[in-house]
């Protein structure tokens, strides 16, 4: 099936008008890169988002953390919690790689800024994961600092989402995840326009419980299972989900956070209750306005955005982590990988004229 008619056979989610892209680089500046690792028993990668093109060191955006349920590994969500802002690009990788991606944005970061650690402050490297054992033989930690530094070298505003970067080896709803993405547009009022996009790194679910725009899909695969003899999947949740809000609206880190907790809606409407084990976290960044690095450097003169008018960009949050879900499982490809085990897409299961046949 072509890209086109995918994309057509897919609900769309909300009544809000989706950017040029549909993805999280309809937000000005934004880019996103990978690297996928796709060799046998090795299916696994590294996604770098980009908020700006130049030094985040230098040139910070504010920033928040929502932790939906705090199973994960992630490195730098403290100091991003107590200051509000980003100060490198933001990575995604399986679990046992946090540790290299971290240290290869450090060397990036000296690369750039050989005075930090001395007299400069130290930088905070910000990974987030996801594991991906199951496809992938985590144990050998096969992403390494040039891996980071090519997805960082990559970053475009047209990417590919699916099974590709850290999304190569993810499983959702004991079927194929990955990478998706959406974006929506907000009238915050007459002659105010923003963005908010929505990038997912999906691999959490049980299939029983899986919703896509209101329909009990995990109900219909559990049937279809059931007609061809295949034994029922009804695994616990010990999975996760890093979900990245991006927004151009001119929001402080406070208002950030208030947007980020917004985009849990997205999520519980597939069908996803945080269960124990799943790691649900959620960081949003502004790109309307950046923060100096140094004291020497002036603060920036911003009208933020009045709370009033934010429910605009909350259903745009929720709307666009729900629709980037969709765009995960519906353009990840089947991967098999360690000891052969294997995933199935969704794509491959169902097709869309089948899954959404009900829908208007």
């Amino acid at each position: 099936m072509s890209s086109s008619k995918q994309q057509a056979s897919l609900p769309f989610i909300g009544s809000l008008l989706q950017g040029e892209r549909n993805a999280i680089t309809d937000v000005a500046g934004v880019t996103v890169g990978h690297r996928t690792l796709a060799d046998g028993p090795v299916q696994t990668g590294v996604t770098v988002i980009r908020p700006h093109a130049g030094d985040l060191f230098r040139d910070k955006v504010p920033a928040a953390v929502a932790v939906l349920n705090g199973f994960g590994k992630s490195v730098g969500l403290l100091q991003v919690e107590e200051l509000g802002v980003l100060e490198t690009p933001i990575a995604l990788t399986n679990t046992f790689s946090v540790g290299a991606v971290a240290a290869a944005q450090i060397r990036r970061c000296l690369a750039d800024n050989p005075e930090c650690g001395r007299t400069l402050p130290t930088v905070n490297p910000l990974v987030f994961e996801c594991n991906d054992g199951f496809l992938n033989d985590i144990q050998r930690m096969a992403v390494s600092e040039a891996d980071y530094l090519h997805a960082l070298a990559g970053a475009t505003s047209d990417f590919e989402q699916g099974s590709v970067g850290a999304g190569r080896g993810m499983s959702s709803f004991q079927l194929k995840g990955g990478i998706g993405s959406a974006s929506r547009r907000v009238s915050a009022r007459e002659g105010l326009c923003h963005t908010v996009g929505a990038l997912v790194l999906a691999n959490y679910g049980r299939q029983p419980q899986l919703l896509l725009a209101g329909h009990a899909v995990g109900e219909r695969l559990a049937a279809l299972q059931a007609e061809r003899s295949l034994p029922a999947v009804n695994e616990a949740e010990k999975g996760s989900i890093i979900i990245v809000v991006a927004t151009d609206a001119p929001l402080d880190a406070r208002q950030l956070r208030r947007l980020a907790l917004r985009a849990g809606a997205g999520l519980a409407r597939t069908g996803s209750v945080f269960g124990h084990g799943s790691g649900d976290i959620v960081l949003a960044f502004s790109t309307a306005y950046t923060v100096p690095d140094s004291v020497e450097r002036p603060m920036p003169a911003v009208a933020m955005l009045h709370d009033g008018l934010l429910d605009g960009l909350f259903q745009a949050a929720a709307d666009s982590t729900e629709q980037a879900i969709i765009h995960a499982l519906w353009r990840a490809t089947a991967v098999t990988g360690r000891d052969g085990n294997h995933r199935a897409s969704l794509a491959d299961v169902l097709p869309a004229s089948t899954l959404f046949s009900n829908h208007a």
